[in-house]
């Protein structure tokens, strides 16, 4: 199938390292204060090129985020301090597209990293894919204040969302998403057959997998960056089994390493 997968530079946020990786920076007798550890990880979007249309993989953080958008004790936790410098319409330039060639958004999640840039389709008849689990809790979660992560000035918007029932299906032929809850209830992943530019599939997991360590390691990611623990660890063992079954390339959702390396691959 004639398909190609472009990577979208969104920036780079900073927060405590113990947020991606449990209990990595621990106190211990012999070293009862520890420095804490601020980490940074890469925030990025992928355009699918294929027969169906071009589908962008999400929309990454509003480029306000740092002005305003996104509430002072939040940005000071999760910090993009570059979201300015890479809106969704640069990007997109930067690989030769424009936000009119997009046909079709999947959102793998509606955190503020993540669907920031769901404004620039507000308006449009542009189909936003994303699991009615993660809208509900979006909206919830705004509502109450039960979880900061979820900024609803990202998308709270005149959408047209295209809501995703159940544990998983096609998009497209080639293109295939899946439920993996647990970071968050909605969360989902997209296997693209021929993903890469040696013809292998792409397995994106994004937030299922911070980076490496959670998912070659099973290293969880810390409580605040996890809904449920037993439906993450549940949604790894499914990701897994796709993995021996299609022999993917898997994507994390911010591992500096791996995103370096993917302008080679794709």
């Amino acid at each position: 199938m004639d398909t190609t997968v472009h990577l979208l530079d969104r920036g780079t946020m900073e927060l405590d390292l113990n947020y991606p990786l449990e209990g990595a920076v621990t106190a211990t007798a012999s070293n009862p204060n520890p420095d804490a550890v601020r980490a940074e990880g890469p925030v990025f979007n992928l355009l699918v090129d294929h027969p169906a249309g071009t589908l962008l993989w999400d929309t990454g953080s509003h480029p306000r985020a740092g002005a305003g958008h996104w509430p002072a004790e939040v940005y000071d936790t999760f910090t993009h301090r570059d979201a300015d410098e890479h809106p969704l319409p640069a990007a997109l330039e930067e690989v030769g597209y424009d936000l009119a060639d997009v046909d079709h958004v999947v959102q793998s999640h509606l955190h503020l990293d993540h669907a920031g840039g769901l404004h620039n389709f507000a308006g449009t008849d542009v189909p936003v894919f994303v699991h009615e689990r993660e809208l509900k809790r979006a909206y919830f979660a705004a509502a109450t204040g039960r979880d900061a992560a979820y900024i609803r000035g990202d998308f709270d918007h005149d959408l047209n969302w295209a809501p995703l029932y159940g544990d998983g299906g096609l998009l497209f032929d080639g293109l295939e998403w899946l439920h993996l809850p647990g970071h968050t209830p909605g969360l989902v992943g997209l296997l693209v057959e021929g993903g890469t530019a040696d013809g292998r599939d792409l397995f994106v997991v994004g937030d299922q997998a911070y980076s490496a360590a959670n998912y070659e390691d099973g290293h969880p990611m810390g409580r605040d960056l996890l809904h449920s623990r037993p439906d993450w660890e549940a949604s790894l063992r499914r990701c897994r089994d796709v993995e021996r079954r299609r022999d993917p390339l898997v994507v994390y959702g911010h591992d500096p390493e791996q995103v370096d390396r993917l302008p080679d691959v794709l």
